[in-house]
């Protein structure tokens, strides 16, 4: 999944949940329920995600979206094997997005 944000140091959670196609709720409930989620808070409580955020929210979203893990599948995923997950999550990554500038080079060709 590839998230169109700007390059910032903070993202509100509408930013956040616009990009990912969910409501606010859900990224409110995913962070009770995943500890690697912390978005820092300003003083009126504004969550603010950082990059860091952005990343943890995307293997969380690979998880239970894509893959179709429960959230206590995914919660228990990503304590057996922090490492494996996140590398292969990160070659996810990169895949899509040469695939993305593929596709983009085919389009401007054709």
């Amino acid at each position: 999944m590839h998230i169109d944000l700007p390059e910032k140091r903070y993202y509100k959670i509408g930013e956040v949940a616009k990009a990912f196609g969910l409501n606010t709720s859900h990224i409110r409930f995913w962070e009770k329920e995943f500890d690697i989620l912390k978005p820092k808070k300003n003083k009126k409580g504004n969550r603010l995600f950082t990059q860091e955020d952005l990343k943890n929210l995307k293997l969380i979203y690979h998880l239970v979206k894509e893959k179709g893990f429960t959230l206590e599948g995914a919660k228990t995923k990503m304590k057996e094997q922090p490492k494996i997950v996140k590398s292969n999550h990160d070659i996810i990554m990169r895949l899509e997005s040469i695939k993305a500038e593929l596709i983009k080079i085919k389009n401007q060709i054709s």
